[in-house]
């Protein structure tokens, strides 16, 4: 019988995805599941909802709950990550409010930038400590990661925790597959395209559509004719104030259009966001401070959504877009599927370094996660993902010798960072989210305030 272990449970809402998805498979509808958090009120919530889940799709799973992480992976076949360390409160906030005093402006600032530094520093030391107990008590268990920074945590798991199965889970590729396909007016389900990269700039590099008499044709130059004359993008059906603009205009430029969202890719390059460039702010429409409105509306909305399901005595479980339940079926029954994963580099694309974090096609069937490698990249393609990575490996060296001094070298290469502010002013702003964040950074990290 599968067990499915479940780290940071207390995200009710992404819980409920995750297991309604393998709720819905019959390999998996009869598989034990423990969820563990440390917040023991969310558990609750967590393990309610999972038991109406159960009982709503009338299958054999048993649910558990614990606050220890130990006996909740104590033989798990699978591992499911998400936790966010510091939460919004206090930590997303320092991650924007510190930065603004130094007239630097972010959108999400979970990824790159100085607020996915400061979020991988946070991350890692945990993750570590998830590996450490997995050695201990489920040594052959496979880690759905779901946590960001993706990419720094991929890349410092696979360097300190090489024999940890291990990948690294986004929705970004086919997210931004089915974006295109409204903006196109192409059914989703007509679609092919191939995609590599990094988490989060990874772009397609095949992007078609089936036609009737079973070819396919290439849908560049309608996204490119579209955008130009001005009737692609659509407007969102989902947040109103993330137009897709940035990645447009990428697009134009480079000639190859991004897999993550307009308002992550702004702060990502040195070109968009600004303090003395209010037009660009205004043309592209980029949402400043999205992150934590965005934070905001969901907790909202999870409260809300949690004391529906409390109330309810059945609950809908509809089948979300997430890789995680697709691998372990095609683990446990064979079944082949393709997912897009972040894993470490070992030759998957050439021309990116050695170890480091890269998100490409993966087969998954009875044989494990089959890796596709991707060596067509273009090379402007290649030199804007270097220009990340670089900010990904001096985070990652940060922490896997303990130096603090890279964590001021990896807002120095920070393409954001370095385009707005100066050396110190960079040092400044480093030295001021490190005191912030105190305690939840590890100790060799931390900075006293000077008395």
């Amino acid at each position: 019988m599968t067990k499915i272990a479940f780290i940071g449970a207390g995200s009710t809402i992404f819980m409920k995805n995750i297991i309604g998805d393998a709720l819905h498979m019959p390999a998996l509808s009869d598989a034990t599941i423990t969820l563990m958090d440390i917040d023991a009120t969310r558990l609750a919530e967590s393990e309610l909802v999972a038991k109406k889940m159960v009982a709503s799709l009338k299958v054999g799973a048993k649910v558990g709950t614990t606050m220890n992480q130990r006996a909740a992976l104590n033989g798990a076949d699978f591992v499911v990550v998400a936790f966010q360390i510091g939460g919004y409160d206090p930590c997303t906030i320092t991650d924007f409010e510190v930065p603004k005093q130094f007239g630097l402006r972010q959108t999400i600032a979970d990824t790159l930038g100085i607020g996915g530094i400061m979020r991988g520093l946070r991350t890692v030391p945990h993750l570590w400590k998830i590996c450490e107990d997995m050695r201990a008590v489920c040594p052959n268990a496979l880690m759905l990661q779901y946590v960001n920074p993706m990419a720094i945590n991929t890349w410092a798991i696979a360097a300190r925790y090489p024999d940890i199965k291990q990948v690294g889970l986004c929705h970004s590729v086919q997210g931004t597959a089915a974006e295109l396909a409204r903006d196109l007016g192409v059914p989703v389900g007509d679609l092919r395209y191939r995609a590599g990269g990094i988490n989060h700039m990874a772009f397609y590099l095949n992007f078609e559509a089936r036609q009737a008499d079973g070819s396919y044709r290439d849908l560049y130059p309608d996204l490119k004719a579209g955008y130009a004359a001005g009737s692609i993008p659509k407007e969102s059906e989902w947040n109103p104030r993330c137009p897709n603009l940035v990645r447009y205009e990428m697009m134009k430029h480079l000639g190859y259009f991004v897999t993550e969202s307009s308002e992550h890719f702004a702060e990502y390059v040195p070109w968009f966001i600004k303090r003395d460039r209010a037009d660009l702010i205004e043309r592209f429409r980029i949402p400043l401070d999205e992150y934590p409105k965005r934070c905001v509306e969901q907790i909202a909305d999870w409260q809300a959504q949690a004391e529906r399901f409390k109330a309810a005595d059945t609950i809908e479980v509809k089948q979300s877009h997430e890789y995680a339940a697709t691998i372990m079926n095609s683990l446990v029954t064979g079944t082949p599927s393709v997912i897009y994963g972040n894993i470490a580099n070992h030759g998957y694309i050439p021309q990116l370094a050695a170890g480091s974090a890269v998100e490409v096609p993966v087969l998954v069937d009875g044989n494990g996660l089959q890796p596709t490698v991707v060596d067509d990249i273009p090379p402007q393609l290649l030199a804007l993902m270097r220009s990340n990575q670089n900010v990904q490996d001096m985070t990652v060296q940060a922490l896997l010798r303990e130096d603090r001094e890279h964590i001021y070298h990896a807002a120095m290469l920070d393409p954001h960072t370095g385009a707005e502010l100066d050396l110190d002013q960079i040092r400044a702003m480093v030295d001021a989210l490190l005191v912030a964040h105190g305690n939840w950074l590890p100790d060799w990290a931390q900075l006293r305030k000077a008395a």
